[in-house]
């Protein structure tokens, strides 16, 4: 039987991972580094655990049944966030890992990373305006990923998501790893919103609203498509035009409301632990598993672009058609199309030049 000691040791090994030096001579190695309790599931990587968005995401995951191992990854205070998480009865795992030299063994193994890893945006700041930060922040966390889990799902929030979706696939198309299936852009919060604010026009319960949202994650380059609503409703032009800039403005309007104080944190937390949920469903082998990302496409003329797409067991199994649109939609799709082409142009030459 084990000592009461070893036991204690076992329990708390999760809470403070051996560095690599001392990964010979620990009482449990990495991998087989599991509290009592732990399920069944899969091993999920959050980089940037510690900001605004990565603490009520890393909480969202921790809750989550499917996930069994939780790797919380920032330059500052994971400790903390790791040991108030890991008070919490349920069956994930939770482990910090700190600073740059920690980040490989936060990342070994793991079947689903999400990066909101960041600068945030403050007043009068526009997504663009992040770029340089976070340009460099993504282009270093996607260069572990290539080395210690190559095959892993990525989900990418980092802002400029226009830009930053295609920063990482030249990551990986350097290192010789990349799958376009498996790189994809949350923009779910652009249809946590429509699905919102069109309830309130409507007044139904946004819960059973689906508006779709294409094209990109920033301004312009969010184009509902209410034409497409569900379940099917008509909009006089004056509620097009309203619905339409506050769904594109929604980022903006929380900037705002915080003064100063940060962005949109927990609505983005709470749309990414949806689309992290979507995409371990469908690694789990669920099917009928639709979502909007921004990712690697064939849908219109540009590499990159947000639509629907069927999740499965390899990531984005299928790119699904725009549909029919209308002429005020059509509109929108060539102003969101000339705005992407920059953005997409700065995130390769980001890593090009």
């Amino acid at each position: 039987m084990q000592s009461s000691s070893e036991r204690i040791a076992r329990i708390a090994s999760h809470l403070h991972p051996p560095s690599s030096q001392m990964e010979e001579t620990s009482l449990l190695g990495r991998s087989g580094c599991r509290a009592k309790g732990g399920t069944p599931g899969f091993k999920v990587a959050i980089l940037g655990a510690a900001g605004g968005i990565g603490q009520p995401l890393a909480m969202l995951m921790k809750m989550n049944p499917l996930v069994s191992v939780l790797h919380l990854y920032d330059v500052v205070n994971t400790p903390g966030v790791t040991a108030d998480l890991s008070h919490m009865n349920t069956g994930a795992v939770v482990r910090g890992f700190l600073g740059q030299a920690q980040l490989d063994n936060a990342l070994t193994g793991m079947d689903l990373v999400i990066i909101p890893a960041g600068v945030p945006r403050k007043p009068g700041m526009t997504r663009d305006d992040l770029f340089n930060i976070n340009a460099g922040i993504v282009r270093t966390l996607c260069e572990g990923v290539t080395r210690c889990c190559p095959n892993a799902i990525v989900n990418l929030i980092s802002n400029p998501v226009n830009s930053t979706v295609p920063i990482a696939a030249e990551v990986f198309k350097k290192a010789g790893t990349y799958n376009p299936r498996r790189l994809l852009g949350v923009t779910t919060l652009d249809v946590a919103r429509a699905n919102t604010f069109v309830a309130e026009v409507l007044g139904l319960d946004p819960r059973n609203v689906n508006i779709p949202v294409v094209g990109g994650h920033a301004g312009v380059t969010i184009l509902p498509l209410l034409s497409q609503a569900t379940p099917p409703s008509s909009f006089t032009p004056e509620e097009v035009a309203y619905l339409t800039e506050r769904i594109q403005n929604g980022g903006t309007e929380v900037v705002e409301a915080k003064a100063g104080t940060g962005s949109a944190t927990l609505s983005m937390a709470y749309a990414a632990a949806q689309f992290a949920d979507a995409c371990l469903r469908g690694l789990r082998g669920d099917v009928g598993i639709v979502e909007c990302s921004y990712v690697a496409s064939q849908v219109t003329e540009l590499p990159f672009f947000a639509s629907r797409v069927r999740l499965g067991r390899g990531g984005v199994e299928e790119l699904l058609p725009l549909g029919p649109l209308n002429e005020f939609e059509r509109a929108g799709l060539e102003k969101a199309k000339k705005e992407l082409t920059e953005s997409i142009h700065k995130g390769v030459s980001f890593i090009k030049s």
